[in-house]
């Protein structure tokens, strides 16, 4: 389908001059996105490959929707989106974008989607895409809980209400056209088990670790099939990444004397897991008549990224780039700190436990390559 030129496909002028990013020499993202822009004008429309892309998750996706909870989970304030556009701390926890932005933009969408709850955007911009995504959240609403976060179940009733506004907005056969061609990504799981299995012990005392892995994989069964009984079609089911190989998790480690290593235990766990949501994936596609259902693991290309990060262009994978590297997220990497590393293209890690802008786009690029651009036909 042809994507006529939106008046605003890239962030308004009052985003993009905010954190004194003015200067020409602050905005060089910025001065070739024009020039596409003025290029777009010129020949009238672009290809877009899909109508939209939806997004449901955790902090890997979450686009800013934290931003307007009570809760501790937050990123909206520098040097978090420090690379974004604009140098704009949306809420991202990234230095700029994260992976669902460039899959976005893979797609022939904007470059980047849209927190639901983000005061600057309304259903005119969510026509090609939308984010429900909380950070601190997971499959298990215990999860969610920790931190005072969206639980997946709420992110689905604003995903209806979006619908609502959408059919509003473009009336119902368009609309309903949108709904059911657009590309559904959903990233989470890594929450369940490193805040919350892992941390408190109400899970630990009910299940073992594999029985609560099934747990989640029912819960991650009923939320496909809930979707596709919306109208969604078109899914990607994220998988775990090396999640005992996060600094945070490294620090740890250390702390009880086993070195700066992985946590083997808990890449293992996320394996096991990843094989579990494949299998999860197949039934389904045979289950519900007339869905493509794909599993984006990118367990395998994030470990070798953290393996030999000079491979990739990085120097280390051991430490973040945000304060120490060692165990900060969130407040704890504001501003105010001075060790805070100056180009964190050099790393893999932003914070404690989410992947640089880098890292973000070097695994986009190879899911979409793989496994994401099979949704396309």
């Amino acid at each position: 389908m042809a994507l006529v030129l939106e008046t605003r496909p890239w962030p308004s002028a009052s985003l993009i001059f905010d954190a004194g990013a003015s200067s020409p020499e602050a905005m060089p993202d910025f001065r070739s996105d024009l020039i596409l822009l003025y290029l777009i004008i010129l020949f009238g429309t672009i290809e877009a490959k899909v109508p939209a892309m939806i997004v449901f998750g955790d902090s890997s996706v979450d686009a800013g929707n934290n931003n307007h909870l009570q809760t501790v989970l937050k990123s909206n304030f520098r040097p978090y989106g420090r690379d974004f556009y604009g140098g704009k701390a949306t809420g991202r926890f990234s230095n700029g974008r994260v992976p669902t932005d460039f899959i976005s933009e893979s797609f022939g969408l904007r470059p980047f989607v849209p927190a639901y709850f983000d005061p600057a955007y309304n259903i005119s911009d969510f026509v090609t895409g939308v984010c429900f995504a909380s950070a601190g959240t997971g499959y298990d609403n215990a999860t969610s809980d920790v931190l005072s976060v969206i639980p997946l179940w709420k992110e689905v009733e604003y995903y209806k209400e979006y619908q609502k506004k959408l059919r509003a907005h473009l009336g119902d056969q368009k609309a309903n056209t949108i709904l059911s061609e657009a590309v559904y990504l959903i990233s989470m799981g890594t929450n369940d088990f490193l805040e919350n299995y892992y941390t408190l012990p109400n899970r630990r005392n009910q299940y073992n670790v594999t029985q609560y892995q099934h747990f989640l994989l029912k819960i991650a069964d009923s939320f496909v099939k809930q979707l596709y009984s919306l109208g969604p079609r078109k899914v990607s089911l994220g998988g775990l990444p090396p999640m005992g190989c996060l600094p945070l998790e490294r620090t740890t480690s250390f702390m009880t004397g086993n070195g700066n290593k992985c946590n083997a235990d808990y890449n293992k766990v996320a394996l096991t897991f990843n094989g579990k949501l494949s299998g999860l994936v197949k039934r389904l596609n045979v289950a519900l008549s007339g869905s493509k259902i794909v599993f984006s693991n990118p367990y395998m290309i994030f470990q070798q990224i953290i393996r030999k990060p000079s491979a990739y262009g990085f120097e280390t994978a051991v430490v973040a780039c945000c304060s120490t590297g060692l165990f900060e997220i969130g407040y704890m990497c504001d501003q105010y700190n001075p060790f805070t590393c100056s180009d964190a293209g050099r790393y893999v890690f932003w914070d404690s436990f989410h992947p640089t802008e880098k890292t973000n786009r070097i695994i986009s690029e190879h899911l979409f390559k793989i496994v994401l651009s099979k949704l396309l036909s």
